[in-house]
């Protein structure tokens, strides 16, 4: 057990943010959360370079985790939103990461399987380097990591997919408040992966924190991989809602601004290979996360 840890979160107004926050104070780590809201305990736009480089100074954390980022995927894609992405998922990720460097602190970079170009049916490895970003959201993600990567010594990349937690919207949310006034629903069932728990998640990004075992990882919940349409049919279930789910295809549901990957499997071997425990599985996370979130 690490003793007397000092850690920096961002973006703790987020889903993620939020819980690793909780999870921080549960261990009786010392913690710092930092948002561009006044709700956050330090007020920090990321993309200011000079107010990370202060920030980050004088807290001197042992680790920052890094989870504020740019996830409106579609939205990312307007011209006019592009250097705003661009300006908080690279330049704010880079700010962050050189601040780490100079304090020789260690950093916790989460990402996406959106790196990926997100074909066939084979899991993507977390050291695999066939990056091929679909959409801008993307682009950025990765162009984030390998700032990291390369500024640094001391960090993690965390790869996650289909993100749900108490804090902020999500699936869940969104398709049980449509469900509660819809006899039928149309969710895709051609686009594959697993969900991640933010509350799961949490717990392993503090496990990471209080290690050495630096490198890239994926990490999403165990329980084998889905698609949207199973799992909007299991949480329907759990809640107990009678809405007739429909599956469709990508190409029948029609496009979004952002083209979305058919393969977001995600290999988490080398989770276990470094020893670290995996994530419970995702219909436990879904039962635990209806009995929070009481919807």
């Amino acid at each position: 057990m690490w003793i007397d840890l000092k850690v920096f979160v961002t973006g703790v107004g987020g889903q993620l943010g939020y819980d690793v926050l909780n999870e921080l104070k549960k261990r009786g780590h010392e913690c710092v959360g930092s948002d561009i809201t006044e709700s956050a305990e330090i007020k920090l736009d990321i993309t200011d370079k000079a107010a990370v480089v202060v920030a980050l100074t004088e807290i001197n954390p042992d680790a920052v985790i890094h989870c504020a980022a740019w996830t409106a995927v579609d939205a990312a894609e307007d011209e006019e939103n592009k250097a705003k992405v661009y300006a908080v998922n690279v330049a704010g990720t880079k700010n962050i990461a050189k601040a780490c460097k100079k304090l020789d602190c260690k950093m916790i970079y989460i990402s996406t399987d959106y790196v990926f170009k997100g074909q066939g049916t084979e899991p993507w490895r977390a050291d695999c380097k066939e990056y091929a970003p679909l959409n801008y959201y993307g682009e950025t993600k990765l162009e984030g990591e390998l700032a990291v990567s390369e500024i640094l010594d001391k960090y993690f990349i965390v790869r996650i997919a289909w993100v749900f937690g108490l804090n902020g919207k999500n699936f869940i949310k969104t398709m049980i408040n449509v469900g509660k006034t819809h006899d039928t629903v149309r969710v895709v069932n051609d686009q594959i992966g697993t969900p991640t728990y933010t509350f799961d998640l949490a717990r392993l990004l503090v496990d990471m924190a209080e290690s050495e075992k630096y490198g890239y990882y994926h990490a999403t919940n165990e329980g084998g991989y889905i698609s949207w349409y199973d799992f909007c049919c299991e949480f329907y279930k759990q809640y107990g809602l009678s809405t007739k789910v429909i599956p469709l295809t990508t190409a029948e549901y029609g496009l979004s601004k952002a083209a979305r990957p058919f393969n977001s499997r995600l290999d988490k071997s080398k989770l276990i290979e470094a020893g670290f425990k995996p994530l419970p599985t995702w219909q436990d996370a879904v039962k635990r996360y209806l009995q929070e979130a009481k919807l």
